[in-house]
């Protein structure tokens, strides 16, 4: 290790990996297969990523087992067996845990560990990366593999430290398992982390309070034991299927009509509808009709048809209103699976608090407080989301040139270009940062074009001579005043939620998703590299 980024010629390492999730383990493995020294941090104690770190009830994955996989080896493929269509956490982390094993990569990571700062010395292209326990290392090339979703929004609740009861983050989770039973519970949050732990707290709580300020969309999972046969269909076709789903919108390959939904009579759409709900992903809705995500009208099919299927699924029609989004276009917040989420409103036990009728005052001592009155309770679990992208930089001094933060530079709307790189900081590379598919997507699938992206790079900047490279202002304001256009032509247009920013007070609204789809993002980083890594500026 170096103590001191002065006068350094050569590096400790050639790449320090942030982060020991999907990312990051490929990220080590992909450059140890170049012959490059590598260096891995995580702040968790084992690898996983977010299923390291959550592991609240009922916590599932609402991309598909089979598809919720890496495709980087045929062997791996084969070997791994997922017992459920939507596997739990503690299957994903089993998996996590096994690639680990398998390609022998928990020895390049320092876990327990916590990046604190990283500094770029602007004469010698090289960053010095300072972590928690005092140590520091330098490197010629930062791969930052923090994920999306990896850092908690910050409570703002008024009053959230008074609460005398037991406060549980879903971010957080303890490590022993929580008794509900008899308790009276209060879950703030109705996303996806708060309608699947709400599914499950209501089999058993006294009394549950679920505190909705906006309701998500949310479709049955559908979830079950994966068979013998479709185990190994899926085996014998991985192959092309992979190699045909990363080219696709969503890097899943849904099907689709390839019709616009206001050109068929409303028994076909609905019936088209009607089938992707009893049988397929959520997300083949996105792609159902060729206008959906950017015709209002076409949108607003969907949502006609979800709504009437919460009207169906909850008793009390004046409870199924409430649940029904109507403040946001369909596919412009996080579609959810649940296991029975509208069901648990036909409980006696279960109580829905509408924070838009009856705005949240404060905590309080014993429960909470809205404008309707106090409610005491044992237990208040927040489910209250992320600072998406950009919290991974809330904590963390990444000093680029001339000294600048790169907190500071995203304060006023994180910029990138290609997902990949920030202007003013080179040699940092971003895996599925702002302005690339990630959160839209199959982010496995993602995860891989990002990183083959970036080692390819790497390696093509070894083998040229290079050990500096960083994106132009130019070619970054470009990339992202197109992803806004996009964001302009789609329904997002009408949207203000996390993909925006908009969940965190103060943070600026800009699309923060790449919308142009996993295939032609793909595409486009392709012509970068094969144009010369066009928008990079390239030096020795």
């Amino acid at each position: 290790m170096t103590s001191s980024a002065q006068n350094i010629t050569e590096p400790d390492v050639d790449t320090v990996v942030v982060g020991a999730g999907f990312a990051g383990m490929m990220a080590v493995r992909r450059l140890l297969e170049q012959g490059r020294t590598v260096h891995g941090i995580e702040k968790g104690g084992d690898v996983g990523g977010t299923w390291y770190w959550n592991t609240y009830p009922g916590l599932r994955c609402d991309v598909e087992s089979v598809e919720y996989s890496y495709s980087w080896d045929e062997g791996l493929q084969q070997e791994w067996v997922w017992p459920e269509r939507y596997s739990a956490q503690p299957d994903i982390l089993k998996y996590a845990q096994h690639v680990a094993e398998r390609f022998d990569l928990k020895k390049h990571f320092e876990f327990n560990t916590k990046l604190t700062r990283a500094t770029f010395d602007n004469a010698a292209n090289i960053w010095t990366v300072t972590t928690d326990t005092g140590n520091t290392i330098t490197a010629r090339w930062v791969v930052m593999a923090t994920g999306a979703l990896s850092v908690p929004k910050k409570n703002d609740l008024p009053g959230a430290e008074t609460f005398t009861g037991l406060n549980l983050y879903t971010t957080s989770w303890p490590k022993t398992p929580v008794d509900f039973a008899g308790k009276r519970v209060a879950v703030i949050g109705t996303g996806s982390t708060g309608i699947q732990v709400s599914s499950e707290i209501a089999k058993t709580a006294k009394e549950l309070f679920v505190l909705q300020r906006t309701p998500s969309w949310s479709v049955p999972a559908h979830n079950r034991p994966l068979t013998a046969k479709e185990i190994a269909d899926v085996k014998a076709n991985y192959a092309s299927e992979r190699l045909r789903k990363r080219d696709s919108m969503d890097g899943l390959g849904l099907p689709g009509t390839g019709k616009s939904a206001l050109e068929v009579t409303k028994e076909e759409r609905d019936a088209f509808y009607q089938n992707v709900y009893d049988n397929m992903s959520p997300f083949t809705f996105f792609g159902s009709f060729t206008d959906v995500l950017v015709d209002d009208a076409a949108n607003q099919t969907i949502s006609d048809f979800l709504g009437s299927k919460v009207r169906e699924r909850v008793k009390d029609p004046a409870i199924a209103e409430k649940l029904i989004p109507k403040s946001y276009p369909f596919g412009t917040r996080r579609t959810c699976i649940d296991t029975g989420y509208y069901e648990i409103y036909n409980q006696d036990n279960v109580h829905l608090v509408d924070l838009l009728e009856n705005p949240l005052k404060a905590i309080t001592p014993t429960g909470f407080m809205t404008d309707a009155g106090a409610v005491d309770v044992d237990i208040i679990v927040h489910a209250t989301g992320y600072d998406a992208f950009t919290g991974v930089v809330s904590d963390v001094d990444i000093i680029g040139v001339d000294g600048v933060n790169l907190r500071e530079v995203w304060n006023a709307g994180a910029k990138t270009y290609l997902g990949t790189m920030t202007a003013g900081f080179p040699n940092l590379f971003l895996v599925t940062g702002p302005q690339s598919p990630s959160v839209l997507s199959n982010v496995v699938v993602s995860i891989e074009q990002h990183v083959d992206f970036i080692t390819d790079t790497i390696k093509y900047l070894t083998d040229k001579g290079y050990n500096r490279m960083e994106a132009t202002p130019e070619a970054q304001d470009a990339w992202v005043e197109m992803n806004n256009g996009i964001g302009q032509f789609t329904v997002h247009r009408n949207s203000h939620s996390w993909y925006m920013g908009d969940n965190v007070a103060g943070k600026a609204h800009v699309v923060l998703p790449a919308l142009m789809g996993v295939g032609p993002f793909r595409a486009a980083c392709d012509e970068v590299a094969a144009d010369g890594y066009r928008g990079f500026a390239l030096a020795s």
